[in-house]
């Protein structure tokens, strides 16, 4: 094994995804009327299989391996997801219209989980070979040298948030994009640049829906008192809007946060998973933990994760290998912006945007395409000098 603390940390927050997804989803499974077992084996089958993956990989020789594995993502994912609207409904599953699952042997996969794999390798893979210095570039210079990437970008972005109606997957896709270019040799005007205009574009997107408006507004309507205090009144009295929808999941979340208080109220024990948090084994998976668990499960967890982070980053940091660098930096940051949007989500922070946790959410397709990512890393880890 290339790097064991990476392949342990893993397997434990995989452990701890089955054992949560079993505690949380019984609510669920009555509501579906399935076995007790149901979610909680397809996410042991899943995270069996996700394991034996990461080993697997980290077998192969980064130098063959690494760029067929990640052009297929790259390539055959996008594919996937153009096609998919396309496909008759016994092949997919749709959700609020938006065809974003294809079922496979009784399983829903989504495409767009591996895709995120596969851009973060090419982008690693490009940059590599077009960026570097910018050292006598102005800004024009960097805008025309990034074109092809921003064109490839809008694409995905429009399959993504237009035809899939997933915008929290563009956030995260975006934010890696944005700071992958700056550790490839971006200058920071360049990047502050472009992220202004991926601001204005993430506006865009949210004011061309009205389903995102809606949502915004639900979670203004809970944030503004907390907010507008430090305002003064003429001023608050301006920003302030009526809560037309009582945000109920954002509610029920911090609900479940405040119950579990420090040391949460067990195992299998808690109240907010039962009809009032809808499938907190999936997006509010956290909020679950919490309750369940209290503060300190939840900053065992976040320990963790942060530690197999620090493993990924320290593998990108000792490589000589620029893409290596770039695609295991990438594959940290994915991981990251995942579970922070989550995270604020969930607490209120930020609006909800459907975001699973990596590793913990209920989901095979999030995991299995993020134990590839690692397994990729684990692979490129061979290239690095490790202890």
């Amino acid at each position: 094994m290339a790097d064991r603390k990476l392949f342990t940390l893993v397997l434990i927050l995989i452990g701890v995804s089955i054992v949560l997804t079993y505690s949380l989803s019984v609510y669920t499974t009555i509501l579906f009327g399935v076995n007790e077992f149901h979610f909680a084996m397809r996410q042991a089958i899943f995270g069996f299989f996700s394991i034996f993956i990461i080993w697997l990989l980290a077998q192969g020789d980064p130098d063959k391996l690494l760029t067929p594995i990640g052009f297929t993502l790259f390539i055959g994912s996008a594919i996937l997801m153009i096609a998919m609207p396309f496909l008759p409904d016994f092949l997919v599953s749709a959700v609020g219209g938006a065809k974003r699952w294809i079922k496979v042997f009784g399983f829903s996969i989504a495409p767009v989980e591996f895709f995120k794999i596969g851009f973060v390798y090419f982008l690693a893979w490009s940059f590599s070979r077009k960026l570097g210095h910018h050292e006598g570039m102005g800004v024009k210079e960097e805008y025309i040298r990034f074109a092809p990437y921003g064109v490839v970008f809008v694409g995905a972005m429009f399959i993504i948030a237009f035809v899939q109606n997933d915008l929290g997957q563009v956030v995260v896709l975006g934010l890696t994009l944005l700071f992958m270019l700056m550790f490839a040799g971006s200058s920071f005007r360049f990047f502050l640049t472009l992220l202004i205009g991926a601001l204005l574009f993430f506006l865009f997107f949210i004011l061309t829906a009205e389903h995102r408006i809606l949502r915004i507004k639900s979670w203004w309507a809970l944030a503004q008192n907390t907010v507008l205090q430090i305002f003064p009144e003429s001023i608050a009295s301006q920003l302030r809007v009526p809560m037309e929808v009582e945000p109920y999941q954002i509610g029920h979340s911090l609900n479940a946060i405040h119950n579990g208080g420090l040391f949460g109220v067990g195992v299998a024990n808690g109240t907010l998973k039962l009809g009032f948090l809808s499938e907190v084994h999936t997006d509010f998976i956290l909020a679950g933990l919490a309750e369940e668990f209290g503060f300190a499960g939840v900053f065992v967890v976040v320990v963790i994760f942060m530690w197999m982070l620090q493993r990924i980053f320290k593998i990108a940091n000792r490589t000589k290998d620029t893409r290596v660098y770039l695609f295991s930096l990438g594959i940290g940051l994915l991981l990251s912006f995942a579970f922070l949007v989550n995270a604020y989500g969930i607490s209120g922070i930020t609006p909800i945007k459907g975001i699973s946790v990596p590793f913990l959410s209920y989901g095979g397709s999030s995991v299995l395409a993020a134990s590839i990512g690692v397994g990729m890393v684990l692979m490129a880890s061979k290239k690095a000098k490790m202890n």
